[in-house]
């Protein structure tokens, strides 16, 4: 494991392989080893695979101020990994809030991101564009009352978490979201970035995507839609590709792990 420090936080991340750099960022509510099945194919293939553990995740610092987690820390942190490795350039692969991260990383810094990758979120313009997505993001404003959303999530032994998400791996994160402390750390990631106001405002505005995008989102995901990954083409002023896949849910590289990894490979220049 290698660390770095931002602003007083602790950032962790491990690096595997060699070649060309790409950055794999996770989200709600995983730590680094929710790719553990897309480092070895990755490595294999040429690459110099980095996994942060995200602020208030995993072995990562976790701040008590809610407004540590906005997006500008967030990006702050990846920005600071790559400087630390050296790297000027790299490809970014993100998931749920990993994903919405990668877009402002793509969007705000685009010298530092040769090809991106989104996995089930699209970007924050096309979010919650439609009735049905935000019919389908309610959690969100659960998430923002505290103490009230962690009972919620982890009362009766997390029996809400588990039927809300069908998460493929609930037990292994439900440990470690009791080990590291990370459950009020990752809801404020909600708090800090996704107030109440934002769901009446305008949609964020952010400079067009400058690097080729691919963006995948599977037809078993309890929580986006479908429209909201393939309408983010209009926010991408480089090649857009789309990649649907048939069966998986929300987590798909642990349900699907093989096709996803097939997919990043062929996609991203090694």
């Amino acid at each position: 494991m290698s660390r770095v420090d931002v602003g007083g936080v602790g950032i962790e991340y491990e690096v595997t392989g060699d070649g060309r750099p790409v950055v794999l960022l996770h989200g709600f509510p995983d730590s680094g080893r929710l790719w553990r099945h897309q480092v070895p194919a990755l490595a294999q293939a040429g690459f110099r695979v980095i996994v942060p553990d995200l602020r208030g995740y995993g072995r990562s610092d976790k701040p008590e101020d809610v407004a540590a987690y906005s997006m500008m820390f967030l990006a702050g942190d990846v920005l600071a990994i790559l400087a630390a490795e050296q790297i000027g350039r790299a490809h970014v692969v993100g998931h749920d809030w990993g994903a919405a991260l990668a877009w402002g990383l793509a969007s705000l810094a685009p010298d530092y991101v040769d090809h991106l990758a989104v996995l089930s979120v699209g970007h924050p313009a096309t979010f919650r564009r439609t009735p049905r997505q935000r019919e389908k993001s309610w959690y969100m404003l659960l998430f923002q009352f505290p103490g009230v959303a962690e009972r919620w999530l982890s009362e009766d032994d997390w029996a809400n978490f588990r039927a809300w998400g069908g998460h493929p791996d609930a037990d292994g994160v439900i440990a470690d979201l009791e080990a590291n402390g990370s459950l009020t750390p990752g809801l404020n990631w909600y708090r800090a970035n996704l107030p109440p106001e934002t769901f009446v405002g305008p949609p964020m505005e952010l400079p067009p995507v400058q690097a080729p995008t691919m963006g995948i989102w599977s037809t078993g995901d309890f929580a986006l839609t479908e429209v909201q990954m393939t309408d983010s083409e209009k926010n991408v002023a480089a090649p857009w590709r789309y990649e649907r896949l048939e069966g998986p849910g929300h987590w798909m590289q642990l349900d699907a792990p093989e096709r996803v990894n097939a997919l990043l490979v062929d996609f991203l220049p090694a």
